[in-house]
């Protein structure tokens, strides 16, 4: 019966003193249950404190396929105009730029602090931007252009192309990005930092003499008339110089800007003293010129690591490279060491990849400044790093700790007869696996990729980026209100060290 059913949810209206407890109590339970599913649902994902790296957790449920090719990633960029349709930040004739300066100031000191980086991306006009990607796009068929050395032109402007996956990425659709630790923000005065898309390393190599050197007269003036540059004084604005080569006719003009660098040469070849230093300015890595081993071919190539030391590359290089010459001759002929001349063609690409594949240490020396591609290629093709260049500084090294994955050699004991082989073959079986492991790991930092991917090398250059703010915000600070009685340049040590710290 529909009575008798409905009467079984009621109780009776005379309860003991027991029977009131237990059932206000029962009660009690169900509402607290009930409001605990309503604030914390039961698919909820516990925030981990033993990983800084926490909030790469769900970053979007459905994530897009990665392209990880630089060429193909462009080729699929360049298919929509929409991004490239759009007014540019140019300054006019009649700009009042002091005014101009003094409202973006205040507005900027009223914003709101954020954990998010925010970033404006300049739009600038389209010789500077997209007109260099589809000369690129149109010309990188062409292998037979080499540079003065043999290398192949557009493999050199892959591997430097850092500049081309961090715009990429700021200026995709946010329904399409994958990270949220760094914002595009499309007025000025919101932004933290300010991104200068101009692609230095193509103009250098693809354009002549006649006309690079004008194009960088006329991106040093674009930006510098900009209200956001006179400012700070570039103090918050970043610029992709990757290739030690590319800006430099200009960029003495840009120094206190934030550079994206391979490096940080010392000898003053390259970079000038002041220019660049740790306090201001971002290692990248290269973008690897082999493919990446996965974990199949990780597992594939473990039983056929049959080299002990492998090398392939230019022996005779400039600068602190000239090590190679000295290294290699004491090193051939070695039982199970393999040193072979080559360059970075689509022949030497497979002769490479194949090497550090049997290989169970690579060799990585200096080149003409102290970082080379060379130590990329080894640690996405699962091979340790023999680094040998006494000079050298690392891409992120306030978040990774190199010595998991690398082994670090000072010139003289790599020079020293039969050192090298001797420490390699004492290293123990049991480190060399823990090694190749934390490789296998490590390998998502150095991945360039299209959407950028959480703890890939486009997340890290923004957390490293971020830790530089609030000194970045003291020295445009400092700079607004020095007299000109006052001393110019700090009294400090403003070149801190290049201190690891492990976070990973």
């Amino acid at each position: 019966m529909v009575g008798g059913s409905r009467n079984r949810f009621f109780f009776p209206l005379k309860f003991s003193s027991i029977g009131i407890v237990i059932t206000a109590t029962f009660l009690l339970i169900v509402m607290l249950t009930s409001i605990r599913s309503s604030f914390f649902p039961s698919n909820c994902v516990s925030f981990d404190h033993s990983s800084i790296f926490s909030t790469q957790l769900q970053y979007q449920s459905k994530p897009l396929p990665a392209e990880r090719s630089f060429v193909a990633s462009l080729e699929k960029f360049l298919q929509s105009d929409a991004r490239s349709n759009y007014g540019d930040d140019t300054i006019s004739v009649s700009y009042d730029d002091e005014a101009a300066v003094r409202a973006l100031d205040e507005a900027m000191l009223k914003r709101e602090e954020s954990d998010v980086v925010r970033v404006y991306v300049y739009k600038m006009p389209n010789k500077f931007t997209y007109d260099l990607l589809r000369l690129f796009q149109s010309t990188y068929r062409e292998t037979e252009n080499l540079t003065s050395n043999g290398s192949p032109v557009h493999r050199l402007i892959a591997q430097h192309s850092v500049d081309y996956w961090l715009w990429a990425d700021l200026i995709a659709p946010e329904s399409e990005r994958l990270l949220k630790n760094v914002v595009r923000v499309h007025r000025q005065e919101e932004a933290d930092l300010f991104y200068i898309p101009f692609f230095t390393t193509i103009s250098y190599f693809l354009l002549n003499a006649e006309h690079c050197k004008p194009l960088y007269r006329e991106a040093l003036k674009w930006v510098t008339d900009q209200p956001a540059w006179k400012r700070s004084e570039g103090r918050d604005h970043i610029l992709p110089v990757h290739h030690p080569w590319s800006f430099k006719t200009v960029r003495k003009s840009m120094k206190k800007a934030i550079w994206l660098l391979p490096d940080m040469d010392s000898t003053g070849n390259w970079y000038k003293p002041g220019y660049v230093f740790l306090e201001k300015d971002v290692i990248l890595p290269y973008v690897s010129n082999v493919d990446d081993c996965d974990s199949k071919c990780l597992l594939d190539s473990h039983s056929q690591r049959n080299t002990l030391l492998f090398f392939r590359g230019r022996l005779k290089r400039n600068a602190g490279g000239k090590i190679r010459v000295k290294l290699t001759k004491g090193l051939s002929g070695a039982e199970n060491v393999v040193i072979e001349e080559g360059s970075a063609g689509a022949s030497g690409k497979n002769a490479s990849q194949d090497g550090m594949r049997r290989s169970i240490f690579c060799l990585s020396p200096a080149g003409d400044t102290p970082s080379s591609a060379r130590l990329f290629d080894a640690i996405v093709s699962g091979c340790i790093p023999v680094i040998v260049s006494d000079e050298l500084e690392l891409p992120f090294e306030g978040i990774l700790d190199y010595r998991k994955i690398a082994l670090f050699v000072s010139s003289s004991d790599a020079l020293t007869p039969g050192w090298l082989l001797s420490y390699l073959k004492s290293i123990s079986s049991s480190r060399i696996k823990d090694m190749q492991a934390n490789i296998s790991k490590y390998m998502r930092h150095f991945r360039f990729s299209s959407p950028a991917e959480p703890l890939g090398p486009e997340d890290l250059t923004w957390r490293m980026i971020a830790g530089k703010l609030v000194n970045i915000k003291t020295h445009i600070r400092r700079s607004q209100r020095v007299v000109k009685e006052s001393r110019s340049v700090c009294s400090c040590e403003c070149r801190v060290s290049n201190a690891t710290v492990t976070h990973i």
